[in-house]
């Protein structure tokens, strides 16, 4: 016969959610609504007098042609990081998904890049390529590349690319490979013995049946772009050379921390986060169709 646990406290489920609730509303709805109400004042330096604008900041954020430099910089970033982490992910998920020996070496070899917090990440691969001391910028220039972030726009972006896709590919990685193993080996084994190679074996039942990881990744992956990275663009290139690598949110952080535009800075918070929202409701209501669960 089937036992059920039942509470009989009423005031139970809340509490419990009590916790969660708190940090929801301290660390996000809070910072949320003040941002909001920021956006329509004018303050000072240093906060201690606000003057009642109205929408002026907005105007003055859309006609400023920088803002939409880095709107497109975000774009770039964004996509180039997206693909290129969720891609080399899923190689290395479906590698180490494989019967191989030393497989739980592999597997804890690439987890451990996610324990490394961004500013370090960013860190390490500046000085990695670094066009004076870094090894890596060595051997570039070794084969006859003027090699300088520090100068060139496009070196930069490539590298910010590079650490922020090394950082997130751990978390895709580990995603990947529970999705690798839920799916029933019988079905991937009845296609062999149907004749299918591995390839179309990957393409025609594997990644249909990861489509909910991908899909989750995917959403995960854009907000990982639109904010955590601002620690890999501010400790490896601040934004530079010339605001190549200035993206959105670290916009927000130079105008408001740096430039002493707190008002404005908030209007561009709160722009980055209808975008990020409605980026996101954009996939719930399109890209989910596709996914087969």
């Amino acid at each position: 016969m089937e036992k059920r646990v039942v509470f009989d406290g009423k005031l139970l489920p809340y509490a419990l959610l009590m916790p969660q609730l708190l940090i929801t509303i301290v660390f996000f709805y809070w910072p949320a609504a003040q941002a909001v109400w920021q956006s329509f004042f004018i303050q000072d330096a240093f906060g201690l007098t606000m003057q009642f604008v109205w929408f002026e900041n907005y105007q003055v954020l859309f006609a400023n042609p920088d803002y939409y430099r880095s709107m497109l910089t975000t774009l770039v970033f964004s996509c180039l990081v997206t693909f290129f982490s969720l891609s080399i992910a899923l190689m290395f998920a479906v590698q180490a998904d494989k019967q191989i020996k030393a497989a739980g070496a592999y597997k804890t070899f690439l987890m451990w890049p996610y324990a490394v917090a961004p500013a370090i990440a960013g860190v390490l691969w500046l000085f990695m390529f670094q066009p004076s001391l870094g090894l890596v910028a060595q051997a570039i220039r070794a084969l006859g590349i003027d090699w300088n972030p520090q100068l060139n726009g496009g070196h930069a972006m490539t590298l910010v690319v590079m650490a922020a896709t090394w950082k997130q590919i751990s978390y895709n990685f580990l995603f990947f490979l529970a999705g690798l193993q839920s799916i029933p080996k019988s079905v991937i084994e009845a296609a062999a013995i149907d004749g299918a190679r591995p390839a179309r074996r990957f393409w025609t039942i594997i990644f249909p049946l990861l489509s909910p990881t991908t899909f989750f990744l995917l959403v995960v992956n854009i907000v990982y772009v639109f904010f955590d990275t601002f620690g890999i663009i501010d400790s490896v290139t601040g934004g530079g050379p010339a605001q190549a690598t200035t993206t959105l949110v670290y916009k927000v952080f130079s105008d408001g921390r740096l430039g002493g535009d707190l008002g404005g800075s908030a209007a561009q918070s709160v722009i980055l986060m209808i975008l990020v929202i409605g980026l996101t409701a954009i996939q719930f209501r399109y890209i989910e169709r596709k996914v087969q669960y």
